[in-house]
């Protein structure tokens, strides 16, 4: 048939296509029976008519495809056709189920070519999350196994055909379709003489699934991250720079931001309040505000109801200088990440040493990881972070110059897309001529998405005007990265070749 004559229709299926449908079915079904009874047909259509899906062509029913909701924890388990068929061939269905099983999908033989199966296939899928459920089961026929019995087992045919050394009509297609096998079934349809009564159990799981909870405990998908470019200026005091950040704490949550996220060494200035000639004196002269800042950010953070991102700071621990970044949250918890690289100048200067942890936080707006300025130069930490499940990395940072900033920028949008998560990037601006080392400030603040269809054509999702102090806003779809780490059109995580290499911490 030509595809000009197509008038392709795809719909719910209803008790008055009984008649084409029975047509279809015994001739698609010769060999296992053929269509199943109206009265079937009739319970299908009337308890779940969402699930029964077809494709019309001119008014002529060509594919169909049935469908039931079942509980997950019975049929991911082995189980035979006749589990789901009640007295009088009624099939069960479960309105309480939390998954969905795919019965039957038959296509018109003249038209297939047209993918009218991978159609009522996606059609399916977007069932499945519409109505939050767990997954897509089904029971597959392996309708070519008969000819190859004599030289494979089951599994071995399965393995054969994944690999497409053999072609298998039912099998290839639910593979090309992103069903993984789970089990090979033992006498499923024991009148399946060309699968010899074996079938595999197929599972295509819904990545956006949600378990039931209460709705206070729902964590966000929606999240709205917030950032400060920070312009670099003379302070007579602490209370004068916490003054600064307290207004742009209130700007972002007047926003409804999610995140405030401030550059690294942001209080830097203070240390113009001290003899600039010896530098060690001077960062552990600024580390005694330290517990300042983090005390009263925190409390930023519970009254304006925003997660705060204190940049870094340097802090002193058992005489030792460290630079170290705080998750002050909403709530009033309060989590530490020092930076785990230190640059030469910071090691020379300042004496500063890196801190030996890393971790990903989980907040109530996803899951977040810190890595202060030089760190994200180091893939090794955003593949860690990854294999944490992070959905956003934030990067505190501070360059003097624009080729030590594209450094930062072009590591951090590698990360993003590499890892298949955001990456925030913030910095200051402007200059401090008599703060010795900090003199010169240079930034673009960025937010970097994964690199495909569902995320901006380059992979920025915003960015502020080169060393301007402003404030940047970014929303992000914490559902999209779900999609794009397991449907997308490149898939970096899951095609790691784990077999071959792998990353370990000490």
């Amino acid at each position: 048939m030509a595809h000009e004559e197509l008038h392709l229709n795809l719909r719910n299926l209803t008790l008055d296509d009984y008649g084409q449908l029975q047509e279809l079915m015994d001739r698609v079904y010769d060999d296992i029976g053929g269509a199943w009874p109206k009265e079937t047909i009739k319970a299908l259509v009337e308890q779940f008519p969402d699930g029964q899906i077809c494709i019309e062509d001119n008014g002529q029913l060509v594919a169909v495809a049935l469908t039931v909701c079942v509980k997950y924890e019975r049929f991911s388990n082995p189980h035979a056709y006749d589990d789901l068929i009640l007295r009088n061939e009624k099939i069960w269905h479960n309105p309480n189920g939390d998954s969905l099983y795919g019965l039957d999908v038959f296509i018109d033989p003249e038209y297939r070519g047209y993918r009218l199966g991978r159609r009522l296939y996606e059609a399916r899928k977007e069932l499945c999350r519409s109505m939050n459920l767990r997954a897509i089961l089904a029971g597959g026929r392996i309708p070519s196994y008969f000819k190859y019995a004599e030289q494979y087992t089951p599994e071995e045919y399965i393995q054969r055909v994944d690999r497409k050394e053999i072609y298998d009509p039912i099998l290839t297609f639910q593979l090309s379709n992103d069903f993984q096998v789970t089990r090979l079934m033992h006498k499923y349809l024991p009148e399946d003489q060309k699968s010899l009564g074996y079938a595999t159990l197929l599972e295509w799981r819904n990545i956006l699934y949600t378990p039931p909870s209460s709705v206070l405990n729902v964590k966000k998908t929606q999240v709205r991250m917030g950032a400060v470019q920070w312009q670099m200026r003379e302070f007579t005091s602490v209370e004068e720079v916490l003054k600064q950040v307290e207004y742009f704490v209130d700007a972002l949550s007047d926003y409804k931001s999610d995140f405030a996220l401030f550059p690294e060494f942001f209080n830097a200035p203070l240390m113009g309040l001290t003899d600039q000639m010896d530098q060690t004196r001077a960062i552990r002269f600024l580390a005694g505000f330290t517990e300042q800042f983090r005390n009263e950010m925190s409390e930023m953070a519970v009254s304006y109801n925003i997660n705060i991102i204190t940049g870094s700071m340097p802090l002193i621990e058992d005489d030792r200088v460290y630079n170290v970044s705080y998750l002050c949250h909403r709530d009033g918890r309060v989590d530490e990440q020092r930076k785990v690289h230190i640059t030469p100048h910071e090691r020379r200067d300042w004496v500063i040493e890196g801190g030996d942890k890393f971790q990903v936080f989980d907040t109530d707006a996803g899951r977040v990881a810190i890595m202060i300025c030089y760190d994200i130069e180091f893939p090794e930490l955003g593949r860690i972070a990854a294999s944490q499940d992070v959905d956003i990395i934030c990067v505190p940072f501070w360059t003097d110059t624009k080729n030590g900033y594209l450094r930062v920028r072009h590591c951090a949008q590698a990360r993003a897309i590499e890892n298949e998560c955001y990456v925030v990037i913030t910095g200051s601006v402007g200059n401090l001529p008599k703060v010795e080392n900090l003199d010169v400030q240079y930034a673009q603040s960025s937010v970097f998405s994964p690199s495909d269809f569902a995320f901006p054509h380059d992979a920025v999702m915003a960015e502020t005007t080169p060393n301007t102090e402003m404030i940047m806003f970014s929303d992000m779809d914490l559902e999209k990265l779900k999609l794009v780490r397991n449907e997308g059109s490149v898939t970096n995580l899951k095609d790691r070749r784990v077999d071959l290499y792998e990353l370990k911490t000490r």
